[in-house]
């Protein structure tokens, strides 16, 4: 049973060591999904924000941090400029 168990956590280590991954790669796909003109017209820029999650890549922390605030702030932006509704 001890093989099990260190399987078991091996996997669930490497499971948590690919979290930050996980979300810049997600965030990364999100940023490049949506047009260039819904970014100009939400004042945004997409080049800037793709070089700073691929930056984030580099350091973990910071990728969390970049990737976490383009999902919750930039991302709705977007998003809701792209269906239609600008912002003020």
């Amino acid at each position: 049973m001890g093989g099990v168990g260190r399987l078991f956590g091996a996997i669930a280590v490497t499971a948590v060591f690919c979290i930050p991954i996980g979300v810049s790669l997600w965030a990364l796909l999100d940023c490049v999904r949506h047009p260039q003109w819904a970014w100009a017209l939400s004042g945004r820029r997409q080049v800037v924000w793709l070089v700073a999650i691929l930056f984030g890549f580099v350091s973990v922390i910071g990728g969390l941090l970049i990737s976490g605030w383009y999902l919750v702030r930039i991302r709705p932006v977007v998003a809701a400029t792209e269906r239609g509704a600008l912002p003020d």
